[in-house]
C-alpha cells in the first residue's frame, strides 16, 4: 500500500535531502502496517514524536502500535513545539 509521509519542524531533516522542500514523500508499506512501522526506518527520537495526524485524525502514544494504516492515508507528524 502507499501512503504520504510528512514531517513537520526540526523533524523534516530526517526525510531524505531530495524530500526536505516540501516535508512529504510517498511511502511504500505492507498491507496492515501500523503508525509505528511507518515511523521506525527514520529513526525518529521517541521523544521527538509528539502529535500524530493519520488523515487529520490524533493518534494517541499508546495506539500508535496498533492504529493500521490504509493505502491513500496521509500520516503526518510534528515534535514538541516551545515558544512564547
Amino acid at each position: 500500500m502507499k501512503i504520504t509521509f510528512k514531517l513537520y519542524a526540526s523533524l523534516t531533516h530526517y526525510l531524505p535531502a531530495e524530500r526536505r522542500y516540501d516535508n512529504r514523500m510517498p511511502l511504500e508499506l505492507p498491507e496492515g502496517s501500523a503508525v509505528a512501522q511507518a515511523i521506525e526506518p527514520f529513526g525518529l527520537p521517541a521523544k521527538q514524536v509528539h502529535l500524530v495526524l493519520v488523515n487529520g485524525s490524533y493518534v494517541p502514544p499508546e495506539q500508535r502500535l496498533s492504529h493500521v494504516l490504509h493505502d491513500g492515508d496521509v500520516l503526518a507528524i510534528w515534535p514538541p513545539i516551545a515558544g512564547g
